[in-house]
């Protein structure tokens, strides 16, 4: 029976992060649902769905789409009363107020998630016992929710946006340092379709966690916004580097899958396997220093990415002296390798212009319906309205 209580508090010890969500979440909820009762009569439930709905894994989200989804909501109940003044409650107008919040989300930028919420609160304002009060506190309730969620997400988890995207690059990182050491131990010690097929489907595991690398460096980049000017710093140096273990990411896969097509085809003879299991072993080494990286020992990792190139430079001579020895095909798949070394040594220290010169923008141009935030589309033309009467007085 012993056993059984630790293995159920083990359930939630190993899952603290989750647990913390739900409790701040569940409080939220239940602070959301008081407040709107203390408001007026019954806005407590409208009031504990929206704060539920609204509360995020950070403050900056919760406070960026909380606004969004309450400015969402207010225009899809704007549709409704407008719909209903035409028509009936109704397939038209829910049909209408659902495809006009979705569209005022996805023009508010909202993640996907967060956007679902819109036409769900829109229709919950407008629902059955309808009238122009019943709107007015649902609206009202649907701010208190979100008002509420907004300061309780600062507790939803352990870290900052800052911290959070440490995490996650360190994590990618031991990743793909791990997996370069086995890709480099089998080259040596098992040269088949088998071996490189399996370090090929962790690879491509691997780069699933890439895209929320990316929205977390993203996060941190808005959160520092809030803040002075160190922490936009900071946060710039975290995007650079989470940039660059993208990167590393993207060589390891493309490493594993060039390995495994060098296999299927056959080998390479022993006197370039060796070369290719040390330049694999380097990187390795080179990515693990990097991600244990401080000012004390800087040094290290200057070296440990010099003996990488180094020994990208011994294979790239090893495969042209010896280019008599095998296909011909098969010399040029493991030529590639060096790039892909090279590529990883670029981007330990940073100094690929891929990485110093190129941004990652937030959203895709084309997926998003308006190419500004209306906010920041409204400061743009004031301020050219602005410059045109100046320019008209002077």
């Amino acid at each position: 029976m012993k056993n059984y209580f630790k293995k159920v508090i083990k359930l939630f010890t190993d899952r603290k992060i989750w647990v913390r969500q739900t409790l701040v979440s569940t409080v939220s909820a239940s602070v959301a649902w008081q407040l709107g009762d203390l408001a007026f009569k019954s806005g407590g439930l409208v009031a504990a769905i929206v704060s539920t709905l609204t509360v995020r894994i950070s403050l900056y989200k919760s406070v960026r789409e909380g606004l969004a989804q309450v400015i969402g909501t207010a225009f899809g109940a704007l549709v409704a009363f407008l719909s209903l003044t035409l028509f009936h409650l109704g397939f038209i107008v829910v049909f209408a107020t659902v495809v006009f919040s979705f569209v005022f989300a996805r023009a508010l930028r909202m993640s996907e998630s967060a956007a679902v919420n819109v036409p769900i609160t829109a229709l919950i304002v407008i629902g059955p016992g309808l009238s122009e009060s019943n709107a007015y506190h649902r609206l009202l309730s649907t701010i208190i929710g979100a008002a509420v969620a907004v300061p309780f997400s600062y507790f939803s988890h352990p870290s900052t946006p800052e911290g959070r995207t440490v995490e996650k690059i360190n994590r990618i990182a031991k990743k793909c340092s791990k997996l370069l050491g086995e890709i480099a131990e089998g080259v040596v010690s098992n040269f088949t379709p088998e071996n490189f097929g399996e370090s090929l489907a962790q690879a491509r595991v691997l780069m699933e966690e890439v895209p929320d690398l990316r929205a977390q460096a993203q996060e941190a980049r808005g959160y520092a916004r809030w803040i002075p000017k160190n922490h936009i710093d900071v946060a710039e140096t975290l995007q650079r580097k989470s940039i660059a273990v993208e990167h590393i990411a993207v060589q390891v896969r493309t490493i594993a899958r060039t390995l495994f097509d060098i296999a299927v085809d056959g080998s390479l003879p022993d006197s370039i396997i060796r070369p290719v299991g040390v330049a694999l072993s380097a990187a390795s080494y080179a990515v693990e220093v990097k991600m244990n990286a401080t000012k004390s020992n800087e040094k290290f990792t200057y070296s440990a990415i010099a003996d990488l190139r180094q020994a990208a430079l011994d294979l790239s001579e090893s495969l042209v002296s010896q280019k008599d020895l095998a296909n011909q095909i098969q010399i040029i798949r493991a030529i590639s390798l060096i790039t892909n070394l090279e590529r990883i040594a670029d981007s330990l220290d940073e100094s690929s212009p891929a990485i110093t010169e190129v941004d990652t923008p937030s959203q895709p141009g084309d997926e998003a319906i308006l190419t500004l935030l209306p906010v920041e589309g409204s400061v743009r033309w004031t301020r050219k309205l602005i410059n045109k009467v100046k320019k008209l007085f002077s």
